[in-house]
């Protein structure tokens, strides 16, 4: 029951801090990191790692839970505080402040738990919570609950919150993701096992059905599954042998306004010119894939050339494509490289993240560019 005493609770508000808008733009920019590396994770375990441990750090709580709608129960899957919670836990939607948020479908912030009604008591009591926030995984249709809990009487700011939710609904894409991901795992798992089965011990058959699994159905160069596969060896293998070698992060530029004006088909053609051309310009020992939609990654072992050499390379190659084809469409790609340092044990997902952004900041400077130079 809500009642006013007179010696309320002194309740620390996060907009008390004369720090709060340098801690939201902090917050901010280690809300990209999280999404970067959700944008990575392929299964729900690596999501709610990632997730528990980025709640405390953006909100300052004492303690974080993930939790997952599991019919008519909140499941308490995972969690991060100073002390045991919830987890393996689950309660019924009706009694749960976790159901409440996700029935209603909005943030929850209670700064005095023994002061809300909705709480149920005998299960906050051994903990110690005093003070909480909760946000909907997915607005639409929630499919769970991120709650972050303080050890002492806490106000959170609507920042904080908006951090927060913005937090839950990455977590909703990156969940979402992983089960797509999944459905076509399993679908190259189904059509790789049938046809093992309908031609077995055929040598030929095999080698083709691992092709098949391993590279982009559309332009023939590896997909995400065959990079991850043979550019982790070789950069296990620079590590070992200390070689130098680098990554490119690459992202085709107009292809939304070429599908818009001449149709996907023509859009699925500027796809298959950009990964023969990048087939064309590196070595058969670089390992060249779609990673997706209009990007591509290139792997390249014993990397002796500078990096301006690199890049220099490719974009030669792109001027004499778009000198020497008659193409309704120009061809232009944003180039990210990054160097692996010799002696730093740094893993090929990090490589990815740092190439992607030194890629973007290339798109950006385009644009930036262009847009000075208008005429109009």
């Amino acid at each position: 029951m809500n009642f006013q005493s007179s010696a309320s609770p002194v309740i620390i508000s996060d907009s008390n801090d004369v720090k709060a808008e340098m801690s939201y733009v902090q917050g901010m920019e280690h809300l990209i990191e999280v999404v970067q590396a959700l944008s990575l994770a392929r299964t729900l375990e690596q999501i709610m790692e990632i997730v528990r441990k980025s709640t405390r750090e953006l909100t300052g709580a004492d303690g974080a839970s993930f939790v997952l709608r599991d019919g008519d129960q909140c499941y308490y899957a995972d969690e991060d505080a100073i002390a045991p919670l919830w987890k393996g836990q689950r309660f019924p939607m009706s009694i749960c402040i976790v159901g409440h948020t996700m029935r209603n479908r909005q943030p929850v912030v209670i700064s005095d738990i023994y002061g809300d009604e909705r709480i149920p008591f005998a299960a906050y009591q051994p903990t110690f919570v005093k003070s909480l926030a909760m946000v909907p995984i997915r607005a639409c249709n929630p499919i769970g609950a991120i709650g972050t809990y303080w050890a002492t009487l806490h106000q959170p700011t609507e920042e904080k919150v908006k951090l927060l939710q913005a937090l839950a609904d990455t977590t909703a894409v990156a969940m979402e993701n992983v089960q797509i991901y999944n459905e076509l795992e399993q679908r190259v798992y189904n059509r790789t096992a049938a046809l093992e089965k309908e031609i077995e011990g055929h040598q030929k058959v095999e080698a083709e059905v691992r092709r098949l699994s391993l590279t982009d159905e559309l332009t023939g160069v590896y997909n995400r599954r065959g990079f991850f596969l043979f550019a982790d060896q070789q950069l296990k293998l620079a590590h070992q042998l200390q070689k130098p070698c680098c990554l490119l992060f690459i992202d085709i530029d107009g292809l939304k306004q070429i599908n818009d004006t001449f149709g996907h088909e023509v859009g699925d053609r500027v796809i298959v010119d950009a990964a023969d051309l990048l087939s064309q310009t590196y070595r058969d020992s670089d390992i060249v894939a779609r990673w997706g939609g209009d990007e591509f990654v290139v792997f390249i072992p014993k990397c002796s050339d500078h990096t301006n050499a690199i890049t220099v390379r490719l974009q030669t190659n792109i001027d004499l494509f778009n000198q020497n084809r008659d193409r309704s469409y120009h061809l232009s790609m944003s180039i990210g490289v990054q160097d692996c340092v010799i002696n730093e044990d740094v893993s090929l997902e990090k490589l990815i993240l740092q190439a992607d952004e030194l890629m973007y900041q290339q798109k950006r400077a385009k644009r930036s560019y262009r847009n000075n130079n208008s005429s109009f």
